[in-house]
């Protein structure tokens, strides 16, 4: 209990403003940030990657950190959280254009892919794009396709990441419904 709540005075006392600060919390919280994102991720670089990001993120926000609201702890866990949500998001987007046709196509054979069919899902999904609007379209391709943060995206366009979030839903349901007006099916 002592050694907890020296800890909160000290997370009070640090500022990620600076290097001296960065290090203390790095110090304080990076072992446990890094086996959370160890257990998240199931990939020690990749949790090494997400760490940092964290801490990077945690500098360039270090003024909007309060420490009325929330410790240190739980505040750089809060950032590390969208990090592994947000690298997740990047190794779903790989495979985006399942996302587009569902989950009920069949397994591949293992001879591999075969490169005229490639080119045909790719032309059909890059048609079912251009009917989206454009909010919407602009929306799909910079998350799945780009990968980037919600947030990063819902500041460029200057609404609200609830907002963005919204557009990708009804983006996917509008993608899916104009590759079933084109006839194609799962």
């Amino acid at each position: 209990m002592a050694s907890a709540l020296r800890l909160l005075r000290r997370d009070r006392s640090v500022s990620l403003a600076n290097d001296q600060g960065l290090r203390e919390a790095y110090q304080a919280h990076g072992a446990e940030l890094y086996r959370y994102a160890v257990r998240a991720l199931a990939d020690q670089g990749a949790a090494e990657d997400a760490v940092q990001e964290t801490f990077v993120r945690a500098w360039r926000s270090a003024d909007s950190y309060d420490p009325e609201l929330s410790s240190l702890r739980v505040w750089l866990f809060a950032i590390l959280r969208n990090v592994v949500i947000d690298h997740a998001r990047k190794r779903s987007a790989k495979s985006w254009p399942q996302l587009a046709a569902g989950p009920d196509l069949p397994a591949s054979s293992d001879t591999g892919p075969d490169p005229a069919d490639q080119v045909l899902q790719t032309w059909l999904i890059e048609e079912g794009l251009r009917k989206l609007s454009t909010d919407h379209r602009d929306a799909l391709v910079e998350t799945y396709l780009r990968g980037r943060p919600y947030a990063d995206v819902a500041a460029e366009r200057g609404v609200p990441v609830a907002t963005m979030r919204s557009r990708v839903f009804y983006a996917l349901k509008a993608l899916r419904n104009a590759l079933d007006e084109m006839g194609v099916t799962p």
